[in-house]
């Protein structure tokens, strides 16, 4: 199905099947899909292409939804580039702990920053399915959702003048902060929200890992993570007070800090390096039910916000976005509603699996520094529990890997 609709830049008036707000993961695959099927699309993003390429955010894809690009045409360079993780390292009570997920499923995680993939995204959807696309955009509002006729508004960055678009479906992919979620009208949905109490210092160091896989530490003072992004970037999470200030945590105390909380018996030193990121993230989350308002389908963060404790959030986005891909082609191609139907309650039986997993994460990450030394307890009965009992162990990395196949 294709629109008639002139270049969006024309002035003249504007129509497509699907209009998709932001240029995210869940955005760019949905209009990969719809292109595949030579349904057209807009999408409009606020910030600008070479920005979004090189926003700095999440990096581990499940390998159910790395196969899930593969079968949409979507995964070539990533699975050229990207590095194959098999194993995680947890570090408690002064000691190493392996686990060896892939050993135990066969299965692993790909480690390709949220960055690259939306450069490849980008590229696929633009310069080689001819998707169109408006960057830079400003003042979006979304009118009419819950007729059968809604329509998008934007002012254009380059002419300054205010366009419309109408639309049968808006895909809103616009996160946490965008319109989207906001044009849900009060009591039209519930939001669920999760405050964990903690933040998270983020950091990314330019310094190579200095270790072969993830590693957790679990500490007294505090939870420490490392993660490797390429052979030169390394991310490191330090577990700080929410809305603490970046400016708080020198070049010395981060490092100090660190080599603190993630030594063990026998683990490398750290290879230090110069701070290229610092902000803090306060872990909270939230899940909005349902995902659809009229003809305003939901995805990714502007849905549902989970914390980066396991690293779900973008494996989430690309979730919705294959659903919604799929069940807006069903619609516009064959008059299938089945998909479009069940779109929300299909979605967040993932959402709801991945917020319980990350929330008795946080148990084990955060329990040994809260100063209760009854939870300091339990969080090292379910540390040990994990490395001495296969059962434990396989439920862990199931839900580790997003293995569970009956969502």
């Amino acid at each position: 199905m294709t629109s008639t609709s002139p270049h969006p830049n024309s002035g003249a008036p504007q129509r497509f099947p699907v209009v998709i707000v932001g240029a995210g993961p869940a955005g760019l695959t949905i209009g990969n899909i719809l292109r595949a099927a030579s349904v057209d699309c807009l999408v409009l993003e606020t910030e600008t292409r070479p920005f979004i390429e090189r926003r700095p955010r999440a990096g581990v894809i499940e390998e159910w939804a790395v196969r899930g690009l593969e079968r949409r045409g979507l995964a070539d360079t990533l699975l050229e580039r990207a590095q194959r993780h098999t194993e995680c390292e947890f570090r408690f009570a002064g000691e190493r702990y392996r686990f060896e997920y892939g050993q135990l499923t066969g299965l692993h995680h790909w480690v390709y920053p949220q960055q690259l993939l939306v450069t490849d995204l980008v590229r696929e959807y633009t310069d080689v399915r001819g998707g169109a696309v408006r960057f830079g955009v400003q003042d979006v509002e979304l009118h009419d959702l819950d007729t059968d006729h809604p329509s998008v508004a934007y002012t254009d960055p380059e002419t300054g003048r205010r366009e419309l678009v109408h639309c049968d479906f808006v895909a809103g992919c616009d996160g946490a902060r965008g319109v989207s979620r906001t044009a849900v009208p009060a009591g039209r949905a519930r939001i669920s929200r999760g405050d964990y109490g903690v933040g998270w210092l983020a950091l990314l160091a330019e310094a190579p890992p200095s270790a072969d896989c993830v590693v957790f530490g679990m500490h007294p003072r505090g939870f420490a993570g490392h993660m490797q992004r390429s052979a030169e970037v390394t991310r490191y999470y330090l577990q700080c007070p929410p809305g603490d200030d970046p400016e708080n945590w020198s070049h010395d105390r981060v490092w100090t800090e660190l080599r603190q909380r993630l030594g063990a018996n026998g683990a490398p030193a750290l290879t230090e390096g110069r701070l290229i990121e610092k902000r803090v993230l306060d872990m909270h989350s939230y899940v909005v039910e349902p995902m659809v308002f009229g003809r305003l389908f939901l995805a990714g963060d502007a849905a549902h916000l989970t914390a980066p404790i396991a690293a779900k959030g973008m494996n989430l986005a690309l979730h919705d976005a294959f659903l919604l891909g799929d069940a807006l082609i069903a619609h516009l191609t064959k008059g299938d509603d089945t998909g479009l139907d069940g779109y929300s309650a299909a979605c967040l039986r993932r959402v709801w699996d991945y917020q319980e997993f990350s929330h008795w994460l946080s148990e084990v990450y955060h329990g040994p520094s809260s100063g209760d030394p009854y939870r300091a307890g339990t969080t090292l009965a379910r540390l040990r529990r994990l490395f001495g009992s296969p059962t434990a162990a396989m439920a862990f990395a199931e839900q580790y890997l997003g293995k569970n196949t009956g969502y």
